[in-house]
């Protein structure tokens, strides 16, 4: 079991706060979808919630099984962005083996083999390939796979099939859903369905947010 507690947290943009007091809590299985305009710190949440960026107040963190003692968020989540976090020169494989050592998994899920992980995005067979070699699309299913080779409860989502087919939705959208029933966390900003359905919802106002917060 595990549980993602964001208490009370505002972040800057710039000079200006851009979210303030911002508080919720998700248990396993569950999903939070942030909504919004553009500019009004979707993105900026999730970096906060995944320990890329500091909180100018409050704090992101974990509970995980009996454990009384809360962790960073940051530490129990994948974070998959606008970047695909991949070194082109480097062969699929070796991406995906650099992130399975270097992350290594957390909790009891288990995480997947590289060649278990391309064939979950449809992908098998081109894992000897340079990266840079492959197209948008494909690399960004790579990109995906990354959230398998090693296991995290939590995975932190900014519109993640931007720009990519309807089948890549659908595919990612099993993703989501296999990891919501096996007890994983998900939080995303997004457009699309992908697995997140039943999930909480939280609109983001921005700095117009934080002036109703102030006037109130």
């Amino acid at each position: 079991m595990i549980r993602l507690e964001a208490e009370n947290l505002s972040a800057r943009r710039g000079e200006d706060l851009i979210f303030v007091n911002v508080s919720f809590t998700l248990t396993a299985g569950e999903a939070l979808v942030l909504t919004g305009r553009n500019g009004s710190g979707k993105s900026t949440l999730l970096r906060v919630v995944a320990g890329l960026l500091r909180p100018e107040t409050g704090r992101a963190v974990c509970f995980s099984g009996t454990d009384k003692e809360a962790r960073p968020a940051g530490e129990f989540s994948h974070y998959l962005g606008h970047r695909n976090g991949m070194k082109r020169e480097l062969t699929v494989a070796e991406n995906l083996a650099f992130w399975k050592s270097f992350l290594g998994d957390i909790g009891t899920g288990r995480s997947l083999d590289v060649e278990e992980a391309a064939a979950a995005v449809d992908l098998s067979g081109i894992t000897h390939l340079p990266y840079g070699y492959l197209s948008a699309g494909q690399q960004r299913r790579f990109a995906m796979a990354r959230l398998l080779v090693a296991h995290r409860p939590v995975w932190i989502l900014d519109e993640p099939t931007a720009a990519l087919d309807l089948k890549a939705d659908a595919m990612f959208e099993g993703l989501v859903r296999h990891h919501r029933q096996s007890g994983g966390i998900a939080l995303a900003a997004t457009h699309q369905p992908l697995g997140l359905e039943g999930a909480q919802s939280l609109e983001m106002l921005g700095f117009d947010g934080v002036d109703m917060e102030y006037a109130g």
